[in-house]
């Protein structure tokens, strides 16, 4: 069995302990009921129940989850002919129940009952090319966008701009929220989904988009990819996606019909109208939005709003206390200089994680950086303008002693000793092409406080700088053999004769 990531196996829980059962939780994650069904089976044997702890890191549930071989594989078991049995269910008194005794008799090791029916209904639900759908309260909110658009025109330059249309039906009592947006891109996509759950006040259990890129990142028959940001938003609201399968319009019947009812009821009513901003066409929107969900049908003798109130509104999940903070994910690997790039500003991550996998989420005023679903960085959001933001515990050591030590405070910490000391590593960064090059030696002098103590290492570096012996060598040989403390006598550390063939004393320091 492939493993699946931990965030996933986490929203499998999260479910799970929401109620779903495991057929619903496999089909909004998009996978296969024996696959999590082994997933429960180890988590019931390590004893995990959502809520897991909060200390519980991914790499722990990993190890928990997966530290006990794998069961063994069944041996196939035998089908039954389900044209046989489909043809035996037309007789008078043939119940699928007697079948299946019959089928045991024959293969005493076959599919109990249970699993006998549900594989029957599967097979029969082939031969149907129309299926009716049950939408309990609650159950499911339809989304999708309207072909039609609605033109909007700049006062000042005059361009007409296009703006989508939003809608959004329950399925029960088919109340709908229908808005206007510039796009259908991730963030306005987002945005009409939070206004929608605070126009119904709550939420459904299920969210049934259409295979738009927002949405949906890969549109797959079997395993749609769920765009992380909208998975993101999802698990604030405490709901699941289970996106329509590709090509499949009947999968979302509902607000396909809502999408033309809105065009008929709303759209075609403000064909004739000129619009100078979105929110002048959302405020034409809402009192005919009022009056298509107060319509009463004449086949229910209700309307929309009434149905809502009757069925949909008690059994949504209440909105979350805490609002909804738009963030978008990127999944980005980390540079040779342990950065991630994000809008065109560079990030630091811990130095071990460079060219690591890692998942950036972004807000509007932070950057934060997960791996393995644990956050290992956290920024300030920069524009972009190429520059870096570094933490100084990303650093490598040797990268932090760079990033430490500075001409100016150096000079600081030199100062404090005493003034011949400052006087005496400035002389060092002053005769270096590059004032990086005279680090080290400094940092060795400013050492030698703690050796030989700060009032000899002045002394010292006074002498030095008399007799123009400018480096670490000669400031330690003059401590160690206490010449400091010794008054300078010119016959024995100048030349008698001033000559540039003739060396002194500082040649030899």
């Amino acid at each position: 069995m492939k493993r699946l990531p931990m965030r996933k196996i986490r929203e499998a829980l999260r479910l799970r302990g929401d109620g779903f059962s495991g057929r619903q939780v496999a089909r909004s994650l998009s996978l296969g009921r024996a696959t999590i069904s082994e997933y429960f089976r180890r988590a019931d044997q390590e004893g995990l129940r959502w809520p897991l702890p909060a200390d519980l890191s991914d790499v722990e549930l990993e190890r928990r989850l997966f530290s006990h071989s794998p069961s063994e594989v069944r041996l196939a078991v035998p089908h039954p002919d389900w044209v046989y049995v489909h043809a035996e269910l037309r007789r008078k008194g043939v119940t699928l129940l007697l079948l299946w005794e019959e089928y045991r008799a024959v293969h005493p090791d076959g599919f109990g009952y249970s699993r006998y029916c549900e594989l029957y209904t599967r097979w029969s639900g082939k031969l149907s090319p129309v299926m009716r759908q049950c939408h309990p309260a609650g159950e499911r909110l339809f989304l999708d966008y309207a072909g039609q658009t609605v033109d909007v025109v700049c006062p000042k330059s005059g361009k007409v701009r296009t703006a989508q249309i939003f809608v959004a039906t329950l399925g029960a009592s088919s109340y709908t929220y229908v808005e206007a947006s510039w796009t259908q891109s991730l963030p306005d996509w987002i945005s009409s989904n939070v206004r929608a759950f605070e126009f119904f006040g709550g939420v459904a259990a299920q969210l049934v988009p259409d295979n738009l890129k927002a949405g949906v990142t890969k549109a797959c028959f079997y395993d749609p990819a769920i765009n992380r940001t909208y998975g993101d938003m999802a698990n604030h609201y405490d709901t699941a996606i289970v996106p329509a399968r590709p090509r499949k319009p009947k999968d979302k019947a509902k607000v396909e019909g809502a999408v033309l009812i809105a065009e008929r009821w709303i759209l075609a009513r403000l064909r004739n109208q000129r619009f100078f901003g979105l929110d002048e066409v959302n405020a034409a929107i809402r009192p005919l939005l009022d009056q298509l969900n107060g319509k009463v049908s004449r086949h229910l003798g209700a309307s929309r709003r009434d149905l809502f109130e009757r069925l949909d509104r008690s059994a949504l999940k209440p909105l979350p206390i805490e609002p909804y903070v738009y963030a978008e994910w990127k999944q980005c690997r980390a540079g040779f200089d342990y950065h991630v790039d994000i809008g065109r500003h560079y990030y630091s991550v811990p130095h071990q994680l460079l060219k690591q996998k890692l998942w950036a989420r972004i807000t509007a005023r932070t950057v934060e950086v997960y791996f393995k679903g644990q956050r290992v960085a956290s920024h300030a959001r920069t524009c972009g303008n190429h520059q870096h933001s570094t933490h100084r515990d990303h650093m490598p050591a040797h990268h932090r002693f760079r990033e430490d030590w500075t001409p100016e405070r150096i000079r600081q910490k030199a100062a404090r000793i005493g003034a011949n000391v400052e006087v005496f590593v400035g002389v060092i960064m002053r005769k270096r092409q590059h004032p990086e090059q005279g680090y080290r030696s400094c940092l060795g002098v400013i050492k030698l406080a703690k050796a030989f103590g700060s009032g000899r290492l002045d002394a010292a570096c006074e002498r030095a700088l008399e007799i123009n012996a400018h480096s670490y060598t000669s400031l330690h040989s003059i401590l160690k053999n206490g010449l400091d403390r010794k008054p300078r006598t010119r016959a024995t550390e100048e030349p008698a004769i001033t000559h540039p063939n003739i060396r002194g004393a500082d040649y030899f320091h």
